[in-house]
């Protein structure tokens, strides 16, 4: 396992997409979650979730997660590598184990970051908007209970979108094809959801999508209205992550490079 670790860090460190795309994650739930903070204006009686607001970035920042993960595989089969991973290291079920542990770190660090800066973006941005004690607002604080389990919740979901991907590239092994599947799964459920007027529909579309379930683990006002808890959300969006991980293991494990 040491020895497949270690190529793995040096396949991840000797080519820039990664990088990139770990800093697209930050950026992405930074920017948009900073933009919508700067823009927020709040209703008296306090009817919005100022944790929830400054983490609406999670939205456009699991794409570069997703896409993180679907290049771990994907990007092997699209330059040949994967035939010489598979010679130097034949325990196939261990490259995928690297590869995920590997992505795991990375996602974790970028996503720490993420977090961190997007809701110091909102304690500081959402006053402005009218987010303040004389509304009924309390600022935006790691130090809260449900802020602090908002905050890891929301790292561990940008580390399961980034399991999401790499089991579907294991088993489609197409980038394109993986990405697509990937963002279909993610997007798919909230515009199904949107559209469908009957709420007990709505409702079940929520509970099963890996995003509009997953993402209740921002909230932190109003929960006894929630589809879910936000525990019970993210635990659906772990059970897509690791479904798609054990179907891509098995098929990673059976068929020929």
């Amino acid at each position: 396992m040491r020895r497949a670790l270690h190529a793995e860090w040096t396949k991840l460190r000797t080519v820039p997409a990664p990088a990139g795309l770990a800093l697209a994650v930050v950026v992405l739930t930074v920017g948009v979650g900073a933009l919508v903070a700067a823009t927020a204006h709040a209703n008296v009686g306090g009817d919005h979730d100022p944790v929830h607001l400054g983490l609406t970035g999670l939205d456009a920042g699991q794409a570069a997660a997703a896409a993180l993960g679907v290049l771990a595989v994907a990007g092997e089969y699209a330059n040949g590598l994967i035939r010489t991973t598979l010679v130097a290291i034949p325990q196939r079920l261990v490259v995928l184990a690297s590869k995920a542990a590997l992505l795991t770190g990375i996602v974790a660090v970028a996503a720490t970051v993420a977090v961190l800066a997007s809701l110091l973006a909102a304690r500081l941005l959402l006053p402005g908007g009218g987010f303040t004690a004389a509304h009924g607002f309390d600022p935006v604080s790691i130090a809260s209970s449900t802020t602090l389990r908002a905050a890891v919740g929301s790292v561990l979901y940008l580390v399961l979108i980034g399991w999401l991907g790499l089991g579907v590239a294991a088993a489609v092994r197409d980038t394109a094809a993986a990405t697509g599947i990937v963002l279909g799964l993610l997007y798919l459920f909230p515009l199904l959801s949107a559209a469908v007027a009957d709420p007990h529909w709505h409702r079940h579309l929520e509970q099963i999508g890996p995003m509009t379930a997953g993402q209740l683990i921002t909230a932190t006002t109003d929960l006894p209205s929630l589809s879910l808890s936000p525990w019970q959300g993210l635990g659906v969006l772990a059970a897509w992550a690791l479904g798609a991980l054990v179907v891509g293991g098995a098929v990673f494990n059976l068929r020929d490079a």
